[in-house]
């Protein structure tokens, strides 16, 4: 019985395969184009975006910023006062102060 041969020349087989050089090609050129696409210039916000008037705001921090001031205004305003959720359903809105009073009083009266 005799053994496979083998090839144990050096000089037959290269130091790259095809396949590996193919695979060192696309490496590079996948990192090339994620270099340029990176490296591109912002797309410009507002009028070129094609935003209405209403949208306008979110392209400013003074406009972040005035939203963000009328939202917590109208928070204020809901968490603070009286007023109707649902005139037909007989649903109102308490003050925070006002609610946590009545729920307490509730609670109390309901252990007793």
């Amino acid at each position: 019985m005799s053994l496979p041969q083998t090839n144990l020349n050096p000089s037959s087989t290269g130091r790259f395969s095809p396949m590996t050089a193919l695979v060192l090609i696309a490496f590079f050129a996948i990192f090339i184009i994620i270099y340029v696409i990176s490296r591109q210039a912002p797309v410009p916000v507002g009028n070129a975006t094609g935003a209405g008037d209403e949208e306008k705001w979110r392209y400013s921090a003074e406009g972040r910023a005035g939203k963000l001031a009328e939202l917590r205004g109208k928070e204020h305003t809901a968490a603070t006062t009286y007023g109707w959720v649902d005139q037909n359903a007989g649903v109102v809105r308490l003050p925070l102060d006002r609610a946590m009073e009545l729920t307490v009083r509730d609670l109390n009266a309901s252990r007793k």
